[in-house]
C-alpha cells in the first residue's frame, strides 16, 4: 500500500503542511504542524479532566505542548450558565511552542453556554463539535439564544461538527447496569475518544489512568472505557469527520533527556523537595489552602518519605507561624498561598526578616483587589512583595517564567534563604500554576549543592579572652548569621521582634544600632549574587522589551514573530526582582525603547524608573488572562515605529 503527499493544504491559522490520501476510500490523514484544540462545558463535565488527559497522551506521544486550563472560582457554578463554564485549551506541536495559542482549531462545546463564551475566541473555518443533545430550548434561553446557533446560519463560516454525543454514550453503555444519569457522567470520555482519533493520540495511558482512578468502582472503570473506545470507534466510522490529522514528535525541540508533562504547581513542589534533599534538611510547609496554591500543599503531603512535613493550619497566620519555628528548628522552612494570603501573613514575614532565618515564602499570584479573581492570573504581587511590610523589612524576590522553570525556581528561592538566612519570595500565577508543559528530568549531577553549617560552638572572644556564642556575627561575604539548632549546649540565644543589638543579639534601642542593622539587613540583600540577565538581541534592535514571571511565553513567541515581520527587537527577562542583576543598568542604557509588559497597571516598569531613571514604557492587561502573542505583537511593533 502507498499513498501520496499532495500539495499542503491551507487551514485558518496555516498549520495544514500536507496531506495523505488512502486508496480504497479510506479517511484522508492531513499532516499538520500544530494544533490548538480547546475544550468547553459546565464545571461539571469534566473538561479539566479530558484536556488533561489529551494532554499526557500527546506528552507521551512527544509532541512539545503548553496549556491553558480555565474554571468557575465556584466549586459547582450554575449548571448551562455563561459563569459556570469550564475549558482546557491545549496547543501542541512539532517544534518548539512557547504558549497555549491565541485562537483554537478546535472547540468541542458540550453545551450553548460553552459554545456561546468560547466562539468569539475562533478563527473562521475553525472546526467546532458540538453536542446537540444539550442544545434544548430551556438551554438556550439560558443563556440568551433566541434561535439555536446550529440552525440559523450563524456558524456559517466554521466547519460544524453536530454530535449526540450524550445519546451516543447511554447508547454505548447499555449493556452496563447504570442509571442514565450515570451513564451520562462518561460523556466527556467519548467526547475524549473522538478527538485522540481526530488527531492520532495514544489511548494506552488514558485506558490505564481510568483503571487506577476507578480502582475500587471496577464497573465505573469499565463504563469509561467503554465510552472512550466507543468515541473513537464513531470517529472512525461516522461520514462527518472525514478527515484525521497527523502532528509529529517535536524531535528536534527538545535537547536531549527523559522528559514528562508537568504543571508549575507539581514542578515547585517537587522543587521543594529535591532542595530538602540537596540541603540535607527535613523540609517544613506550613500552609493554609488557597487558590492557586494548594495544589502544592496537596502534592508535598504524599512525600513524607522523603522527610516532608505538612501542616495545614487554621488560618494562615499560624500557617506561616509554624514554618518559621520550623526555620528557627533547623528546617528548610515554606509557607505557600496566594496575594490574599501575603497580605495576612506580613506581619510574620516581617519577624523573619527580623530573626534572619531561611524561609520561602510561596505566593501563586491570582486576580484581585482582596478575593478578587480567585481562579484567574495577574502579576499585581510585586510591590506587594517588595514593600509590603511595616519598617525596613526587604526580601529577596524570584520569580519562574514557565511552569516547567518553577522547579528550578524553587531551587533559587531555596538558595538564596539557606545562603543568606532571609526570608525569599517566590511569585507565581495561576497561568504558571495550572497550565504544564514537557520537562527534562535533571540529573542529580546537575543539581546544587545546598547543604549548610550549623553552629556547633562559640564564634567570639571577648576582650576578657572569654569565648562566648554571638548570634548576629556575620559571614563577611555573605553578611548571613549562624544557624544555631535550639538545645544545642551553649548556644541559647534570645529571639523576638524587638531591634537586636548588632553581634550579641540582645535587645537594643539605640538609635545608632537601629540605623546600623536596618542598612545592614539591606546590604544583605543588595549583596545576593545572581546571575547577569541575558540579552537576545541577533540585529543589533533600539528596542529592548523587558519582562517578568509568567509574560515570558507571549513576549517570547511575539518577538519572534516580529523579527519574522522583519523587524529588530531585543528581548531580556528577569527571574531576580530583588536585587536586579548587576548588570541590568547598562543593559538598560544601551536602549533607545524599553518596553515593559505585565499583567498589571506596571509594577516593574515602577521599579525601572525609579531604580534607573529609564524611560520605561508600560504595556499592561489586568483582565484574568495571558496576554495573546499577536496583540502583544501589535502592541511592541506600535512602540518600535513610534
Amino acid at each position: 500500500m502507498t499513498s501520496q503527499v499532495s500539495s499542503p493544504a491551507e487551514q485558518a491559522d496555516g498549520t495544514v503542511v500536507g496531506e495523505q490520501r488512502k486508496p480504497g476510500g479510506a479517511k484522508d490523514v492531513r499532516r499538520l504542524d500544530r494544533v490548538i484544540i480547546r475544550f468547553a462545558g459546565d464545571s461539571g463535565d469534566g473538561m479539566q479532566l479530558t484536556g488533561d488527559r489529551f494532554t499526557s497522551e500527546t506528552a507521551t506521544f512527544g509532541n512539545d505542548l503548553s496549556t491553558l486550563p480555565n474554571f468557575p472560582a465556584e466549586i459547582r457554578a450554575p449548571a448551562g450558565t455563561l459563569p459556570g463554564v469550564s475549558s482546557f485549551q491545549l496547543h501542541f506541536a512539532d517544534h518548539d511552542i512557547l504558549t497555549p495559542g491565541d485562537a483554537p482549531n478546535v472547540l468541542v462545546a458540550m453545551n450553548p453556554a460553552a459554545l456561546k463564551a468560547n466562539v468569539g475566541d475562533l478563527p473562521r473555518g475553525a472546526e467546532i463539535i458540538v453536542n446537540t443533545d444539550e442544545f434544548t430550548k430551556r438551554a438556550l434561553q439560558k443563556v440568551g439564544y433566541d434561535r439555536s446557533p446550529l440552525e440559523d446560519g450563524s456558524l456559517d463560516g466554521y466547519h460544524l461538527h453536530p454530535v449526540p454525543l450524550t445519546t451516543l454514550t447511554v447508547e454505548a453503555l447499555k449493556d452496563f447496569d447504570l442509571s442514565r444519569k450515570e451513564a451520562e457522567r462518561s460523556k466527556n470520555m467519548f467526547a475524549l475518544g473522538l478527538l485522540s482519533w481526530m488527531y492520532h493520540r495514544p489511548t494506552e495511558g488514558t485506558e490505564k489512568f481510568l483503571n487506577s482512578k476507578f480502582a475500587k468502582k471496577p464497573d465505573i472503570a469499565k463504563a469509561n472505557i467503554a465510552a472512550f473506545r466507543a468515541g473513537w470507534n464513531f470517529g472512525e466510522t461516522t461520514e462527518d469527520f472525514a478527515v484525521s490529522y497527523e502532528v509529529a514528535p517535536a524531535a528536534q525541540a527538545f535537547p536531549a533527556g527523559t522528559y514528562r508533562n508537568i504543571s508549575g504547581n507539581l514542578a515547585l513542589a517537587y522543587g521543594l523537595v529535591t532542595a530538602s534533599t540537596q540541603a540535607d534538611l527535613p523540609l517544613f510547609l506550613g500552609s493554609y489552602p488557597i487558590t492557586p496554591a494548594s495544589d502544592i500543599l496537596h502534592e508535598l503531603s504524599k512525600h513524607k518519605n522523603f522527610g516532608v512535613r505538612t501542616f495545614q493550619a487554621e488560618d494562615e497566620i499560624a500557617g506561616i507561624g509554624a514554618a518559621l519555628g520550623a526555620a528557627f528548628g533547623g528546617s528548610l522552612a515554606v509557607t505557600t498561598t496566594s496575594g490574599p494570603g501575603v497580605a495576612l501573613k506580613s506581619e510574620t514575614i516581617g519577624l523573619a526578616v527580623s530573626l534572619e532565618l531561611p524561609l520561602v515564602v510561596v505566593d501563586i499570584q491570582r486576580g484581585g483587589p482582596s478575593t478578587g479573581l480567585p481562579t484567574k492570573t495577574e502579576q499585581a504581587d510585586l510591590l506587594q512583595a517588595m514593600y509590603g511590610r511595616n519598617g525596613e523589612a526587604p526580601v529577596p524576590v524570584v520569580a519562574p517564567r514557565t511552569p516547567a522553570d518553577c522547579f528550578d525556581a524553587a531551587l533559587e528561592a531555596a538558595r538564596i534563604a539557606l545562603t543568606y538566612r532571609t526570608p525569599v519570595f517566590l511569585l507565581s500565577d495561576g497561568y504558571l500554576a495550572n497550565g504544564s508543559e514537557p520537562w527534562r528530568i535533571p540529573d542529580p549531577d546537575e543539581l546544587p549543592d545546598l547543604r549548610v553549617q550549623f553552629a556547633s560552638g562559640p564564634n567570639h572572644t571577648l576582650d576578657d579572652g572569654t569565648e562566648v556564642f554571638w548570634a548576629y556575627k556575620r559571614d563577611p561575604r555573605t553578611l548571613a548569621r549562624p544557624w544555631a539548632v535550639p538545645g544545642t549546649p551553649g548556644l541559647e540565644h534570645r529571639i523576638g521582634g524587638i531591634e537586636k543589638q548588632d553581634g550579641t543579639g540582645n535587645i537594643s534601642y539605640d538609635p545608632a544600632n537601629h540605623d546600623l542593622m536596618v542598612r545592614t539587613r539591606q546590604a544583605k540583600v543588595d549583596g545576593i549574587e545572581v546571575p547577569d540577565v541575558e540579552v537576545d538581541d541577533p540585529h543589533g534592535a533600539r528596542t529592548l522589551v523587558l519582562g517578568w514571571g509568567s509574560t515570558y511565553g507571549p513576549i517570547t513567541a511575539a518577538v519572534r514573530r516580529l523579527r519574522a515581520a522583519g523587524e529588530a527587537v531585543a528581548q531580556a527577562h528577569l527571574r531576580h526582582l530583588n536585587p536586579f542583576p548587576g548588570n541590568l543598568g547598562a543593559v538598560l542604557g544601551r536602549y533607545d525603547k524599553v518596553v515593559v509588559p505585565e499583567m498589571n497597571l506596571g509594577q516593574l516598569a515602577t521599579l525601572i524608573r525609579a531604580k534607573y531613571l529609564v524611560d520605561a514604557r508600560s504595556y499592561n492587561q489586568v483582565n484574568g488572562m495571558p496576554f495573546k502573542a499577536e496583540q502583544l505583537a501589535a502592541a511592541l511593533k506600535e512602540a518600535i515605529d513610534d
